[in-house]
């Protein structure tokens, strides 16, 4: 609470809360920024309703330090795909300066060890607490959104078309999967999808997507698993 001048007591005007919040991440492999963008294109044709005024993160950590990016170009076909471009992560110090003077925020590439400040051992941590999973019981409907941060998420009825499920860890969806559902949204790409009933609009692991119309013939209907192998994302029936 706050004092005013005539010593009333008023609410705070603003508060500064730590949060957590799922973005698509538009991860570099290539310097030809017209392959990039004719990919991206291709991306965006398939789904547009899931790109459309969405804010994105430019990876570029995968590309050596001294790469030349034609950030300004790619910026603006970003924007014009209806993207909207708010932060990089990795990249050389040029291309950082270059992506702070365009307005975008400098994520870190890798997290920064901590100091050590005494040469005394420490005791061993104790073990990590095992993640409980979420488990939902009633169908998930269309225009919802679900997330499990930090687990699992177990949906024990159907998702609907234009729903959306996300968890840090595996989704296991025992309807039928029809909306969208993306697994190891933080990036843990040992993260898996398990459906009785592959229809879905989106399957995501760790930002490798596959929408409807990629779905192969042989899996949709079918009880199926998502995963990654090497770089490719697998959709395979039991």
């Amino acid at each position: 609470m706050t004092t005013d001048p005539n010593g009333h007591n008023r609410p705070p005007a603003v508060e500064i809360k730590g949060g957590s919040v799922t973005l698509p991440i538009v991860r570099l492999r290539s310097t030809d920024m017209l392959a990039v963008v004719v990919q991206l294109r291709r991306s965006v044709e398939q789904a547009p309703e899931f790109f459309r005024r969405a804010p994105v993160v430019l990876d570029v950590s995968a590309l050596p330090e001294e790469a030349e990016v034609d950030l300004v170009y790619l910026l603006g076909q970003l924007q014009r795909m209806g993207m909207i471009p708010v932060a990089m992560r990795g990249g050389g110090t040029i291309l950082r300066e270059l992506a702070a003077a365009q307005g975008l925020a400098l994520l870190a590439d890798t997290p920064v060890p901590e100091a050590r400040v005494t040469e005394t051992p420490s005791p061993p941590p104790p073990p990590p607490s095992p993640s409980k999973a979420m488990v939902v019981t009633q169908p998930v409907r269309s225009g919802q959104r679900i997330y499990a941060r930090g687990g699992d998420l177990v949906v024990l009825a159907a998702v609907g078309h234009g729903a959306e499920i996300m968890a840090d860890g595996h989704i296991h969806v025992y309807g039928t999967l029809r909306g969208r559902a993306l697994a190891g949204v933080h990036g843990d790409e040992e993260c898996r999808i398990f459906c009785r009933d592959l229809q879905a609009e989106l399957v995501s692991i760790a930002g490798h997507y596959r929408v409807s119309e990629d779905l192969d013939e042989a899996v949709r209907g079918r009880a199926v698993q998502v995963y990654m192998r090497d770089t490719a994302l697998i959709i395979e029936a039991f």
